[in-house]
């Protein structure tokens, strides 16, 4: 796809930007984590448990539909990072997998894009607009990415966010009519698609498309049998949170203990991060409930 034109064009300018480490190195690595799927993962579940069912709900999906698009660009675009192409580039933090399209870069147009597009917030659509630019910025001076990646990441972000906004509402309508079983059938059958339709194994692909099965057979199972409300006093929210982030880690690292050396390992992954989506969806908000941290609407 680059010609080596353009990525010795994309290295002068890393080589230029990288002048300036180590002064810069910490707030790009902390402007890199805020773009990053774990700070994205427990910004959803935040709002999901503790503040907007509906938007945490909506931006779950979109953030996981992403991922998995972005994935496999990079598994047909098949590009090299600057760190793998010129040894001259300093590797300022840890990356794997191809570097077209940069996912730091759609990850932030995709969430922050559409949080602010459902927001009358001025401050709102100001912080969306600089996490746009910073955080794509941090990945080429942490020698990660090439600008063109960048663009790339744009392009697809975009994409992806306008098809998402037309097409949510109608799915959203067209599901609250089904009967459960339906639902449950197509939470699971359509990231199981998805898998398939991947043109290769990868762990990545596998990740987003598994957690996406268990978070929508979670959202449905929720709306039949808890139906949970966000609302609440101050510490009930803080320890809804506090309480299904530390299930949510023990349950990934102790899936990841069990099943390690279990062959085949992508049904093994597929099985883990299902269940952990579903902890996310169905799971917290059933505890929540039982323990008396929020009420049923």
């Amino acid at each position: 796809m680059y010609t080596e034109g353009h990525l010795n064009c994309g290295v002068g300018f890393i080589l230029w930007f990288q002048q300036f480490s180590p002064t810069l190195d910490l707030p790009f690595t902390a402007l890199t984590l805020i773009g990053g799927e774990v700070f994205l993962v427990l910004f959803v579940l935040l709002l999901y448990w503790c503040i907007d069912r509906r938007m945490g709900i909506r931006l779950g999906v979109l953030f996981l539909l992403s991922g998995y698009l972005n994935t496999l660009a990079k598994a047909i675009a098949d590009q090299p990072r600057p760190f793998e192409y010129d040894t001259r580039v300093k590797k300022l933090f840890m990356a794997s997998g191809g570097g077209f399209p940069s996912g730091h870069t759609q990850n932030t147009v995709v969430i922050w894009g559409y949080v602010a597009s459902r927001s009358q917030s001025a401050e709102l659509w100001l912080t969306a607009g600089l996490l746009m630019v910073l955080v794509p910025l941090s990945r080429v001076y942490l020698g990660l990415h090439f600008p063109t990646d960048l663009l790339g990441g744009y392009l697809f972000g975009a994409l992806t966010l306008l098809l998402y906004c037309w097409l949510e509402p109608i799915a959203e309508a067209w599901l609250r009519r089904r009967r459960l079983a339906l639902q449950l059938g197509l939470g699971f059958t359509l990231p199981a698609l998805l898998i398939l339709a991947f043109p290769r194994n990868d762990k990545n692909g596998i990740i987003a498309a598994s957690t996406l099965m268990g978070m929508g057979i979670g959202f449905a199972l929720e709306r039949h049998w808890v139906n949970f409300s966000t609302e609440g006093i101050m510490w009930k929210r803080a320890l809804r949170f506090l309480l299904g982030g530390s299930i949510l880690l023990a349950l990934v690292l102790g899936l990841r203990a069990t099943f390690d050396g279990l062959e085949p390992e992508p049904l093994f992954r597929f099985v883990r991060y299902g269940l952990v989506g579903l902890w996310g969806a169905f799971g917290a908000p059933l505890a929540f409930v039982w323990l008396g941290l929020c009420k049923k609407e």
